[in-house]
């Protein structure tokens, strides 16, 4: 299979303890995840509501990165109707690609292979949550002067809110950089 092509649109970095990121021109990949950002770890403690461990239980953090399409961001804000469009880091995404449709519906396995050789691999879907939600529906404003409920974001995104992964290169990936991804294809003997 030919790899898809696509462009990293935008790029943010999230500090510990809040859901905002700050737009930067260049983020540093390590092998634990991105350099400054507060989901970086080889380790993360579970969620009650989502993880298969029980909460607080230390486990694999299949969570270094997050990405989401430039497209289903725009599309969202326009379903929501907002007066200024989700940018990645309202969303609370460190990574917005660009050209690349359907982008969260890329299996598990995927790479992601930039062209200052960085590679990621998708380990699955980032589903909306309440808390970001919330944190949408407080800080945004729609063209109709109709507020956001607290879970219209999580409505309008369902299967375009992007995916999370892991790092299996490290460096620094910049704006503008290309990308191009592979999903995972089955050997040989798993397709005959």
């Amino acid at each position: 299979m030919e790899p898809l092509h696509a462009t990293v649109a935008s790029l943010f970095l999230g500090a510990a303890g809040t859901l905002s990121k700050e737009e930067k021109s260049s983020l540093e990949f390590a092998f634990d995840g991105i350099v400054g950002d507060r989901h970086r770890g080889l380790t993360r403690k579970a969620w009650e509501q989502t993880d298969k461990q029980p909460g607080g239980t230390e486990r694999r953090n299949e969570r270094q990165w997050s990405a989401v399409a430039q497209e289903d961001l725009d599309q969202v804000s326009q379903t929501l109707g907002l007066t200024r469009p989700l940018s990645a880091g309202d969303a609370a995404v460190n990574l917005s690609i660009s050209g690349l449709p359907d982008f969260s519906r890329l299996p598990r396995g995927t790479i992601l292979r930039f062209e200052g050789g960085v590679v990621l691999m998708v380990e699955e879907y980032n589903p909306p949550c309440g808390r970001m939600s919330r944190y949408i529906s407080e800080g945004h404003e729609t063209i109709h002067g109709v507020a956001l409920g607290e879970q219209d974001f999580i409505q309008a995104s369902k299967f375009s809110r992007g995916l999370v992964g892991v790092v299996e290169v490290a460096g620094a990936v910049s704006v503008g950089e290309g990308v191009s991804v592979m999903p995972e294809v089955l050997p040989k003997w798993l397709r005959a």
